[in-house]
């Protein structure tokens, strides 16, 4: 039996990089962990190929030499999804999906075949089992939680690793908190699972040994969900394993509360972490209680993120306006707090309701569930809820934020900024020829033709001439402000 893996394309969003992309000549940011977990579950005697749309385009043939065609998405990746959907149902193929889109929207997708529904570990093994005996059923689901310490490792040999910026693996799954507008707990729970620092090596080594040398996204929801498993096992494990190595350093999302230990910050930091990822979502305490961010609540947020950045790691923040507490004044907030915090990478978004959240329940009682479906995609200017500040209001301040951080001017101070608190970690590192071409790119087509050139050369020099050591991260930033304002251009501006 010949499997098809099938992995949709996403859309033009923030954190796409798409435009970022080109200049490394890297096609997209990370490959799908989820369908090449997959893979390694299938019997050693199928024939598998994957089809990243992200990397190439879904042929005909590619059709045509599957047996079964397997899916799986998330909700921005919708309209690739059901074009995917409309090929190989007119090929008469069967097709077998998963993952967080038709987890949480089974009933809109009566043309799939088999749906291997909530953690794939635990429903996966069903289906095949079913097949095996030719009686498989539509629907695969459970309420129970997969044990991750028995998940296999991906299967890398499907994936060509130059296409791609970063490659993923998983420490935990699960998150402690509530905040009632993340589906995070309703797809995996509060429980925190983990791997042992053994298996997660394992898989790292996966890597290095076919030559990885790239960032690393540790694609758990919340890193530090378990702090005494990370300081007293994984940490360590892998302080040690980076001995004598470059490159392989890591990104991954965090909760505000990192700040609150030292120890943990300068484990995570020798082991080789240099991103985090933290919802701050608002300065606004009444909106932080409204949506049971407890963890952000009470706590000096500008000083915590500045603290992370003092000892090296590089503080990427998503934020939310529109939630019933905001008023007007919360756009200059956002603003004010995002510039003087020294966030670079700054995702803001509408409120949005996905569908099994707390507020997604709380909005439909009341009524305020529009028709349109939950898009997926965090700054494209829309929700699904009926705000209770003037919509039209709403979208006018949406856009002011997005201006007033993403002009070339305001995210140019707010790299110096982050520059001037940042402290760089001294470790191994290696110069790869993207780098290069990125720097001789980024002078062509933001330093020379295009119109944000004064702020670039600003950007330029005043790396060079402050902390050359800095420069590299300098150009990846100005990378980057192309890359958003882009986005910004297509989705938001008036």
């Amino acid at each position: 039996m010949n499997i098809l893996l099938v992995y949709p394309e996403f859309p033009d969003t923030f954190w796409s990089f798409k435009h970022a992309l080109k200049f490394i000549k890297k096609k997209s940011s990370s490959p799908p962990l989820g369908l090449l977990t997959i893979a390694a579950m299938l019997p050693c005697t199928t024939g598998k190929k994957l089809v990243d749309m992200n990397i190439t385009t879904l042929k005909d043939n590619d059709i045509a030499w599957a047996d079964m065609i397997f899916l799986s998405a998330m909700n921005v990746q919708r309209k690739s999804v059901d074009e995917v959907i409309q090929r190989v149902k007119a090929a008469g193929k069967p097709i077998i999906a998963g993952g967080p889109l038709f987890t949480m929207e089974k009933e809109s997708f009566p043309e799939v075949d088999y749906l291997i529904l909530n953690e794939g570990e635990i429903t996966f093994p069903m289906f095949l089992q079913d097949l095996a005996l030719g009686k498989p059923q539509r629907v695969y689901e459970t309420s129970e939680y997969a044990d991750i310490r028995v998940t296999p490792m991906p299967d890398w040999d499907l994936v060509d690793l130059t296409k791609y910026d970063s490659m993923s693996l998983q420490y935990t799954r699960g998150c402690p908190f509530n905040c009632d507008f993340c589906n995070v707990t309703s797809l995996l729970g509060h429980k925190m699972r983990i791997k042992s620092s053994k298996q997660f090596i394992d898989e790292l080594d996966a890597l290095y040994k076919r030559g990885w040398r790239r960032n690393v996204f540790v694609v758990d929801d919340n890193f530090i969900g378990n702090k005494r498993a990370l300081k007293e096992d994984l940490l360590p494990a892998l302080i040690e394993w980076r001995k004598g190595k470059k490159g392989c350093l890591f990104i991954t999302e965090a909760s505000v509360n990192l700040a609150d230990d030292d120890e943990l910050i300068k484990m995570m930091v020798e082991a080789g972490f240099t991103q985090v990822f933290i919802g701050i979502e608002t300065p606004d305490e009444g909106s932080l209680a409204e949506c049971g961010k407890s963890q952000n609540r009470n706590r000096d947020l500008v000083s915590n993120i500045k603290k992370l950045q003092q000892y090296g790691l590089q503080v990427m923040g998503g934020f939310i306006v529109g939630f019933d507490s905001d008023d007007e004044s919360i756009f200059h907030r956002q603003v004010e707090f995002i510039q003087k915090s020294g966030i670079v990478t700054a995702m803001v978004g509408l409120l949005q309701a996905p569908t099994g959240t707390t507020l997604y329940q709380r909005m439909l009682r009341e009524g305020r569930l529009k028709e349109s479906d939950y898009s997926g995609d965090n700054v494209d200017g829309e929700t699904n809820i009926v705000p209770v500040m003037d919509a039209g209001t709403l979208k006018h301040g949406y856009r002011a934020v997005l201006d007033g951080i993403y002009s070339t001017k305001a995210f140019t101070d707010r790299v110096i900024t982050f520059l001037k608190t940042y402290r760089l970690p001294r470790r191994a590192s290696t110069l790869e020829f993207q780098e290069v071409l990125a720097l001789f790119r980024s002078i062509w087509v933001i330093g020379l033709i295009s119109p944000e050139r004064k702020y670039y050369w600003k950007l330029f020099f005043w790396s060079l001439f402050n902390d050359i050591r800095k420069f590299p991260l300098a150009i990846t930033f100005s990378i980057y402000g192309y890359h958003f304002r882009k986005v910004n251009e297509l989705h938001v501006s008036a």
